[in-house]
């Protein structure tokens, strides 16, 4: 059985709103040198949050009451732009485990999908709506469900939307390739064996 499904994330949830969220706002180039996905961690909107003198700017991720959050709330086309992979990497590794918007950049999406980061669609009137109690109530715990395809909380449930493949790989635990190829080596060895060698 494979551990690591995703079926549902739990936590506290960040208004990050406006449309077009692009992947150099979300990730400023500078920061797609690194070595490692890992040294990504806490550069999401990097220059959105802080200014030259690393001052803040007051971002809501840096908002005290949103500290620890798990859902970003977004708006419109959130991560279109350039394809950098890096964008969802930065935002996973911040801590960000599920992302709810009224649409996404397709790469940005599947890029996403492919590293165990949800990215579910919701009317923005929801959203707005979600946004208001998070604001009045930021100790307030929202589920991304992936079963009942739902953003809920105690106080309240709306409907969001996503792709039956990636939702379905989500849930089943196939969303990530490296592992899906790992637990085949039978079957990669069989294709292995039918592809055309090179001949010198």
């Amino acid at each position: 059985m494979p551990l690591n499904k995703i079926i549902s994330i739990s936590g506290k949830a960040v208004p990050v709103p406006g449309a077009d969220m692009d992947t150099d706002r979300i990730i400023p180039a500078r920061f797609l040198k690194c070595v490692t996905f890992d040294e990504l961690a806490g550069t999401m909107f990097h220059d959105e949050r802080f200014n030259d003198d690393g001052s803040s700017k007051g971002h809501p991720i840096d908002a005290p009451q949103h500290a620890g959050a798990a859902i970003i709330l977004g708006g419109e086309n959130f991560g279109c732009g350039s394809s950098r992979e890096h964008a969802p990497q930065a935002i996973k590794r911040s801590g960000i485990r599920a992302i709810v918007a009224e649409s996404f950049a397709e790469i940005f999406f599947g890029n996403s999908s492919g590293i165990g980061l949800p990215c579910v669609c919701a009317t923005r009137e929801d959203i707005l709506a979600a946004t208001e109690l998070t604001t009045q109530k930021p100790d307030t715990v929202w589920t991304v469900d992936l079963h009942s395809m739902t953003l809920s909380c105690a106080e309240a449930s709306y409907p969001v939307r996503m792709p039956a493949e990636p939702r379905e790989a989500l849930m089943q635990g196939r969303w990530d390739a490296v592992v899906e190829l790992m637990n085949a080596p039978e079957a990669v060895a069989a294709l292995a064996a039918k592809l055309p060698r090179p001949t010198l």
